[in-house]
């Protein structure tokens, strides 16, 4: 096996750049896994990478931030690798395209435009956006993203160019349509068949609704939700150790009595 030097630590953003690239370089010659990897069996784990650099934010844990954005910075790398060695393109064309991106979405930075707030910003970026070749002011949302942050980007595309609610009452009122729309149609009191596509349907537009008000509020829908699937957890997790030590098993125990460890894990 080849005994590489190390490279050195760095003490600047360029040199530490370097360093990257040059680790990455060996590793792609001469490790086996790394060797063997290409851009689609690196997917699904750049999708991992991001998920765990979310969950460190939501955890505030700013040591785990640093380490998971060293990994997605690494695998950026490693497609810009990838790439080059087929002459595609190189981390030189893709760190100089995203600066020209940035230049050219900035005129009132780097031009003569004049704007008086974020709003003016993300309307001109979106004006720009379309100028540049987009078909639709909504051809940049992802499809293969989650359906809640799809929801939520597909909403503020839409404000970008004017397409968007005056208040936030308004936008209430749409959420209380929506809800008794929901219920007039399939009332829990009522027992015939549902349609579940059209139940499938509406709950669709409650949810979108929702969303839609969280924006106004200037609430992030996902992070909210994963926010209380993490409480939800946490208060769990909480019944079943107490349920272990009083040895019970939890399917063996009626709501009421899991019901006061529920309880109990509201209160820490």
């Amino acid at each position: 096996m080849p005994n590489n030097p190390i490279p050195v630590t760095a003490n600047n953003p360029a040199d530490a750049f370097n360093r990257l690239l040059t680790v990455l370089d060996t590793l792609r010659t001469q490790c086996p896994w790394d060797k063997k990897q290409t851009m689609e069996t690196l997917r699904h784990l750049t999708i991992e990478e991001t998920y765990e650099l979310s969950d460190a934010i939501l955890e505030g844990d700013l040591n785990e931030i640093k380490k998971e954005l060293g990994d997605v910075m690494m695998h950026l790398v490693f497609y810009s690798k990838i790439a080059s060695e087929t002459n595609d393109f190189n981390i030189v064309d893709v760190l100089n395209g995203v600066c020209d991106k940035l230049v050219n979405r900035h005129p009132h930075i780097y031009g003569d435009v004049e704007v008086e707030n974020e709003e003016d910003v993300k309307r001109n970026w979106e004006q720009i956006k379309l100028k540049e070749g987009n078909k639709s002011v909504l051809a940049g949302v992802p499809g293969s993203l989650p359906a809640l942050v799809k929801a939520s980007r597909i909403q503020e595309k839409a404000r970008g160019v004017g397409f968007d609610w005056e208040d936030k009452n308004q936008v209430w009122e749409k959420v209380e349509e929506e809800l008794q729309e929901f219920k007039a149609e399939f009332n829990v009191a009522d027992n015939t068949a549902i349609d579940v596509e059209k139940a499938e349907a509406e709950f669709g537009d409650v949810l979108f609704s929702l969303i839609n008000y969280a924006r106004f509020i200037n609430i992030n829908p996902e992070n909210a939700l994963e926010k209380t699937n993490k409480k939800f957890i946490k208060r769990f997790q909480y019944l079943e150790d107490k349920a272990k030590d009083n040895g019970k098993a939890l399917a063996d125990m009626t709501l009421a009595e899991m019901d006061i460890y529920w309880n109990e894990a509201k209160k820490l």
